[in-house]
């Protein structure tokens, strides 16, 4: 018997196509998420986007049938739009009359539809811990959520035990030869790290690339160092070796503070467009996701107000830069007049990703930083920005998310991550050692 689906609002602001995604199940929603949607509409972000696009796709739906009796989506589900039972639907509500209004209405779809599973699907942990208190139903909204939690997560490294011989003959000839029985109880992903151990319990181990399946594994051939910059852990140098790769399109670096992860995606992205003159142009973007409360508009020009957003990634270029390190005009000039000069020359460019939507930028080398706050949607305009000869780097922090609408899990960075591992365009490592100082670390760590 087909299932009844209640939307809560941030389903609807996180997937403009949520109420399609049920297949022949009855959906349901509540009269109190239209003013909730129309607060929205006029933002001029993935919100505000995704709240017109819904309230378009309910209008085209209402021209084939009345609403509150239900029309009949491509699948073969009705989507209905129903008031509660209090009569206050058209009164306007606190964020928690609101909530309560949508599990009133569950509550009582509940009631009249003993034989009929009701189920409401919400982002909001709190509604779900109400539904929990009430006997009803509720679940998170799990269209884009591939892996169960943020451990399971795909890490880029297989780490197993090989003898001494398999070992010894890496070193010699460069190729890791792993026996059947690991492959077939191991699974292996295309540019997935190898870490192989001696099995007799020798300090010997081996680090190698398993470029494609059916190959044996490759010896690392990353440059040692990129613009003064020196991979300190095995992770880092992964990272470079997906960075320098010109045969992989897509690198998705992941790993908390401290770790590395942009650090090293700027300094390979200065080194290949700078020294090796691989790419004309260094562009590097941020989602506009402050942390913690808003601070409101800020007064200035369009980059005096994109100076507090952009300052991260402008700190690891002075340092890069500050470096002292490749040619020699970057001996004789200050890292703020060799960076001003290349932002004018439009060789490195630090913008918003509010500027990307309608581009499509080719030959260049492309960083997306806090990309954990974007949603699957958002990653998927982004990465299809891409132009010929263009490498695209995603990095981010999945602990550290600012996005009311997305997790750990749901995040656009983790679906990129899982949904492209098992193509050889594409490359991730999860950074796991913290390297910025040993305070960094620790407090990484304890608190």
């Amino acid at each position: 018997m087909a299932k009844i689906f209640v939307l809560d609002t941030n389903v609807l602001l996180y997937d403009a196509q949520a109420f399609a995604a049920f297949q022949d199940n009855q959906v349901i929603i509540p009269f109190v998420v239209l003013g909730e949607l129309d607060e929205k509409k006029n933002r001029q972000d993935e919100v505000g986007k995704n709240a017109r696009a819904v309230i378009r796709g309910l209008d085209d739906l209402r021209q084939k049938n009345n609403l509150a009796d239900g029309v009949v989506n491509e699948y073969g589900g009705l989507v209905r739009v129903l008031t509660s039972n209090d009569g206050l639907d058209f009164v306007t509500k606190s964020v928690d009359e609101v909530d309560n209004a949508i599990i009133e209405l569950t509550k009582d779809l509940h009631d009249k539809n003993p034989d009929v599973e009701v189920i409401l699907v919400t982002k909001d942990i709190n509604v779900r811990v109400k539904c929990d208190a009430l006997k009803l139903r509720c679940e998170d909204y799990l269209k884009h959520r591939l892996v169960t939690d943020a451990d399971a997560m795909y890490k880029g490294v297989q780490k197993i035990m090989l003898p001494t011989t398999n070992i010894n003959k890496f070193f010699k000839d460069g190729e890791l030869d792993i026996p059947s029985d690991i492959l077939k109880s191991c699974e292996f992903f295309p540019n997935q790290f190898i870490v192989a151990k001696d099995i007799a319990g020798t300090s010997q181990s081996a680090l190698a690339r398993y470029v494609k399946r059916g190959l044996p594994a490759k010896k690392l051939v990353a440059p040692v160092e990129a613009f003064g910059l020196r991979p300190r852990n095995a992770e880092q140098k992964f990272a470079f070796e997906l960075l320098f790769d010109e045969n992989i399109d897509l690198v998705t670096l992941v790993g908390a503070a401290g770790t590395g992860k942009t650090l090293l995606a700027v300094a390979a992205g200065v080194h290949q467009v700078l020294e090796e003159q691989k790419y004309t142009k260094l562009v590097i973007m941020r989602p506009l996701i402050p942390m913690g409360k808003d601070i409101g508009y800020l007064p200035g020009t369009v980059d005096e107000k994109m100076a507090p957003w952009i300052a991260p990634i402008m700190d690891n270029l002075k340092f890069l830069f500050s470096a002292g390190t490749g040619k020699k005009e970057r001996e004789t000039r200050s890292e703020n007049d060799l960076l001003q000069m290349y932002f004018e020359k439009d060789i490195i460019e630090v913008e918003a990703l509010t500027f990307i939507r309608g581009r499509s930028i080719s030959n260049a080398f492309i960083i997306i930083d806090e990309a954990q706050n974007l949603s699957a949607h958002e990653l998927k305009t982004i990465v299809t920005r891409v132009g010929e000869h263009t490498k695209i780097v995603l990095t981010g922090d999945i602990e550290q998310i600012d996005n009311a609408y997305v997790d750990a899990v749901s995040n656009g960075l983790t679906y990129t991550v899982e949904k492209f591992k098992d193509y050889e365009l594409a490359g991730h490592i999860t950074l796991i050692k913290g390297e910025r100082s040993e305070l960094a670390s620790l407090a990484a760590k304890i608190l």
